[in-house]
């Protein structure tokens, strides 16, 4: 068990997926966590913060401190029809690059930096992987996002991405040796209850990352994914 006065403090952007949970469960062990989720009015987020109470209760992740919940509506920036809204999501085999949320990591590292700033918190950890397509999940992205929010909160701010070499199917391989409930995390844009909808996109990336790790899949979904 790490001793708070021994350990340096990271804040671990935690949305009950995969990537994020096992993060979470990393960084326990060299850390204090503070977990952190931004809600921003997504179509998933309910069923992620309930996903949350289970998660936060397992071994692995049972040190951290209490879940903090921020709140950052983008309810202006996208219509009530965008997909991420309306809980109307991609289909299973739609490319990673048509399911980007504008801005998104930009939302949630300056919510989360002004937090950490006014809580003496200097690291914020999130868990992007090797192969994200998107522009705002790149290192020259963090690099330069880490130098404003410093500039701007007149303290230091440092985002670390420590899965930024790794795949989806190596986080699930942590994942099991760090004894992680993967079964219990939540990683769909169309969740029926605690069930994962089986026909999204990310539906999709989390059954092939199964696979392709070697692990079983003990995901509940609603309908059987295609494959």
């Amino acid at each position: 068990m790490v001793r708070e006065m021994d350990k340096t403090v990271t804040a671990v952007l935690l949305s009950a997926g995969l990537d994020s949970t096992v993060l979470t469960a990393r960084e326990a062990q060299t850390s204090i966590v503070q977990p952190l989720y931004i809600s921003t009015g997504l179509a998933w987020e309910k069923a992620e913060l309930e996903a949350l109470t289970t998660i936060l209760d397992s071994p692995p992740l049972a040190h951290a401190r209490p879940l903090v919940n921020l709140f950052f509506s983008v309810s202006d920036l996208y219509p009530p029809t965008h997909w991420a809204i309306s809980g109307n999501p991609p289909d299973f085999d739609t490319p990673d690059e048509d399911v980007y949320l504008t801005g998104r990591n930009i939302i949630l590292l300056s919510k989360a930096a002004i937090y950490c700033s006014q809580h003496g918190i200097e690291r914020i950890a999130l868990g992007s992987l090797a192969g994200n397509p998107f522009p705002d999940a790149t290192p020259e992205f963090f690099h330069a996002i880490a130098y404003a929010l410093s500039l701007a909160l007149s303290t230091k701010i440092q985002i670390a991405t420590p899965f930024a070499s790794m795949h989806k199917p190596d986080v699930i391989r942590l994942g099991a040796t760090l004894h992680v409930p993967l079964e219990l995390t939540l990683s769909c844009m169309n969740p029926d209850g605690m069930h994962h909808c089986g026909q999204c996109s990310k539906c999709r990336e989390r059954r092939d990352g199964f696979s392709n790790a070697g692990i079983e899949d003990l995901t509940k979904y609603a309908v059987l994914p295609p494959r």
